[in-house]
């Protein structure tokens, strides 16, 4: 089975691309199914800070492979100046949800529990089908995408198309934790953890990477 080892300059051509959905993404080691049906081992060093939208990694047979963010079911909240977008990041980051932030713009995989706490603060939202590339926090590895509509490009060589264009926005809730001690049942306050939501359609099924031991 091909071995992927390690991350390679963008300027290297790829020859084939694996999409994956933001959780498979934060990953370093594991199975991956790429593109072309192919398999191969994912096995970078541990910490390496898993995978980013555009990625190129290097395989042991010498193929190129680049990362391409799935299309998710993802909440879209739209602000009308930089102080509302500041007050609907706030509330939602009190419940530890992970956001992507762009101009006017936040977004979060699709949770119609958040949804209607949002619509209940006076803001717009609507649902999307898009690459979910969320901040990454303090004292993550990844970049943050302020833009509100870029868009990403993979670059594969070989037979077909030259260029693959991609969407540029690129789950999860944080989970808080309660303190030792504290009662069952308490009220939280602005940290209240909404229940997960049902899969939302056009999120992406199927994963296409398995954690390897």
């Amino acid at each position: 089975m091909r071995k992927i080892l390690s991350k390679v300059a963008s300027s290297i051509p790829a020859r084939v691309a694996v999409t994956l959905a933001h959780s498979e993404r934060q990953k370093s080691r594991g199975l991956l199914r790429l593109d072309d049906g192919s398999e191969a081992a994912l096995l970078l060093e541990r910490g390496s800070g898993g995978l980013q939208q555009g990625d190129h990694l290097l395989a042991d047979d010498g193929v190129v492979v680049v990362v391409v963010a799935a299309p998710e079911g993802l909440s879209i909240v739209t602000a009308k100046d930089p102080l509302e977008l500041a007050r609907a990041a706030y509330h939602l980051g009190n419940r530890h949800v992970s956001l992507q932030i762009g101009s006017l713009r936040l977004a979060y995989l699709h949770d119609h529990v958040l949804d209607d706490m949002v619509r209940a603060l006076g803001f717009q939202v609507s649902f999307a089908a898009e690459p979910f590339e969320p901040e990454s926090g303090a004292y993550g590895h990844g970049h943050a995408h302020l833009s509100g509509h870029g868009h990403g490009h993979a670059h594969l060589s070989g037979h077909g198309h030259g260029h693959a264009h991609l969407s540029g926005h690129g789950h999860g809730h944080g989970h808080g934790h309660t303190p030792s001690g504290a009662s069952e049942g308490r009220d939280h306050g602005d940290h209240e953890h909404p229940r997960d939501a049902d899969p939302a359609p056009g999120s992406h099924s199927g994963s296409r990477l398995h954690v390897v031991p």
